[in-house]
């Protein structure tokens, strides 16, 4: 998470998520890793991405993109922002935006890109398209049925 100062009356700073790293091995406790003039940024390491089907279209969705994306659930806690939750699904992402969650997204890294696309082609079937027949298509004592 990065936290910039602004130069702005109504708001002295922002945070926001700034990157994810795959596969951390590092120190499990949240830590200050930069601190220069104006920016600072912390890392908080064990969060997790977990991959669910009913979620396939979603992930789908994200890793067909130009720029597929990491989605970032965060909350400030104690004047300092800690994400909550992790995922690579549009569809998640935007169930936690829409029950007013503070989400933002970050460049999926290629190790994380490659795992989900993976995951994707072995688990993803789209939904087959259901016609639904035009009105005018159907006998006039047909169209009163419905």
């Amino acid at each position: 998470m990065q936290r910039r100062a602004l130069n702005n009356r109504w708001q002295s700073e922002a945070w926001e998520p700034f990157g994810v790293l795959p596969n951390y091995a590092g120190a499990s406790e949240p830590r200050k890793i930069v601190e220069q003039e104006g920016v600072t940024q912390w890392l908080y390491p064990g969060q997790e991405i977990l991959l669910h089907r009913d979620e396939a279209e979603g992930y789908y969705l994200n890793v067909s993109t130009a720029e597929p994306r990491v989605f970032v659930s965060w909350r400030l806690d104690e004047g300092r922002a800690a994400p909550l939750l992790l995922t690579v699904s549009y569809h998640e992402a935007s169930r936690w935006l829409d029950g007013g969650e503070q989400v933002d997204s970050v460049p999926m890294p290629p190790e994380i890109y490659g795992w989900v696309g993976e995951w994707v082609e072995k688990n993803y079937r789209p939904e087959p398209n259901k016609r639904i027949r035009p009105r005018s298509f159907m006998h006039p004592r047909d169209r009163a049925r419905n």
